[in-house]
């Protein structure tokens, strides 16, 4: 009778552990949301896919791929502008961007507040020599609307074979015009680096200011950089101007190798902050190579992303005077992911912060001397910079773009002129005056 009434209890007893952890289980799963549970809604994705396979009326050559990809380009492209999902193609566009040649127009482009935004168009390019600017709208493609289609979409339909020719509709937002430019695609090949001519010789005037222009950064960007100070220091260069004016950005890394070469070793350069650790990265090189020589980084609206790094970099630890316009405010981290099958994601994965910790992203560096030039001026400076910018024009025409002067550059190297003076007059002994 005892044995089994300790078997009946040991058995209540396992019953109600049974009971409880069942509870606690059924607790838990109901804790987690519907739309947070991944089984479920794969469950759920997987089923509307072979709905669409099955029943949709065109639906006769879809494939599970183009289903697939189709929703992963529409979910990424949700989670902000920069961020994408790029086929095989896409991802070798990319791969060819940062090399630094591919056939197309010489358009960089992004998605601002909704337009797909000509960030800048590179120098000596079909974009370039038409006169189009930072800040112009591509608003159609052929004449097809372009404004719901995803980035990478357009970038596709503006590339193609060199001398084929696309018909694409701009917009100018600051003045109010839509215009349609046909241009005949190009091999746009990028030297990173360029002198005040648009070559990479460097020379050097009687007062001893040197320019560099750094085009975009990509991956000789931080070579071609050191190339060009070399050349300007054996000529005895006393000052720089750093012209970052419709520079696109590119590379992190090369933006940090074109930092070390004006900061000490140890010097925070810039940090990024996500949702994995933040990270902050420094100086590794031997020291400034230019020993304290004055220094101007110009910028415009077309300077972005990399651009404002240095710009940002430079200006916060006043190692450079910042002079021209705001810049974009493009200060997002990206990464590339690739997948098993040639496709890859792109995704933001945290923001940039100059060394004061001041955002970039959709703020921009504000210049520490502001000179701004009209959509006009701009346009003329930037046939002026293209070899053969201005042979298309009329006399008359032609005159009026070579009788504009880049105010912007005019300023900095009055400003470095200046700085070149006082300390010179600064390091000069006074002479003692004998009394009587």
């Amino acid at each position: 009778m005892k044995r089994r009434l300790i078997f009946s209890l040991v058995l209540l007893v396992l019953l109600l552990n049974l009971a409880v952890g069942a509870k606690i289980y059924l607790s838990a799963t109901q804790m987690v949301p519907a739309a947070d549970n991944s089984q479920a809604n794969l469950e759920l994705f997987k089923d509307a896919l072979q709905k669409i396979r099955t029943e949709y009326v065109d639906g006769t050559n879809l494939t599970y791929q183009q289903l697939v990809y189709s929703a992963l380009k529409g979910a990424v492209s949700r989670l902000d502008p920069h961020s994408e999902f790029l086929d095989a193609d896409s991802f070798q566009q990319l791969e060819d961007d940062t090399v630094g040649q591919f056939g197309g127009l010489g358009l960089v482009v992004a998605l601002k507040a909704g337009h797909i935004t000509v960030v800048t168009p590179m120098q000596d390019t079909p974009g370039f020599r038409a006169g189009i600017l930072a800040g112009d709208r591509i608003i159609k493609v052929e004449g097809k609307d372009v404004e719901h289609e995803q980035l990478s979409d357009v970038v596709k339909m503006l590339r193609g074979e060199p001398g084929s020719s696309v018909t694409i509709t701009i917009e100018r937002p600051s003045a109010g015009m839509t215009k349609d430019f046909t241009l005949a695609r190009a091999i746009i090949q990028m030297a990173m680096v360029k002198d005040i001519n648009g070559k990479k010789e460097f020379p050097l005037g009687a007062e001893k200011i040197g320019y560099i222009h750094i085009i975009q950064f990509g991956e000789k960007t931080a070579d071609e950089l050191e190339s060009a100070l070399n050349k300007l220091k054996v000529q005895g260069m006393k000052a720089l101007v750093l012209d970052l004016r419709w520079n696109p950005g590119g590379l992190l890394d090369q933006a940090v190798k074109v930092c070390e070469k004006f900061l000490p070793r140890g010097q925070l350069i810039v940090s990024t902050e996500g949702r994995r650790k933040p990270e902050k990265i420094y100086s590794r090189a031997d020291g400034d190579e230019l020993k304290d020589i004055p220094i101007v980084v110009l910028a415009n609206l077309g300077s972005a992303s990399a651009a404002e790094i240095v710009t940002g970099c430079l200006q916060d630890l006043h190692r450079a005077v910042v002079l021209g316009e705001k810049t974009f405010g493009k200060g997002s981290v990206q990464t590339i992911f690739p997948l098993d099958d040639g496709s890859a994601l792109k995704l933001t994965i945290a923001k940039y912060y100059t060394p004061s910790h001041k955002v970039i992203h959709q703020q921009g560096i504000t210049p520490d001397i502001l000179v701004p030039v009209s959509d006009n001026e701009e346009a003329a400076l930037l046939l002026q910079r293209s070899p053969g910018g201005a042979d298309a024009l009329t006399d008359k025409q032609r005159a009026a773009v070579q009788a504009v002067h880049d105010e912007q550059l005019e300023r900095a190297e009055d400003l470095l002129k200046g700085l070149i003076l006082y300390r010179q007059r600064a390091g000069e002994k006074p002479e003692r005056v004998a009394a009587k």
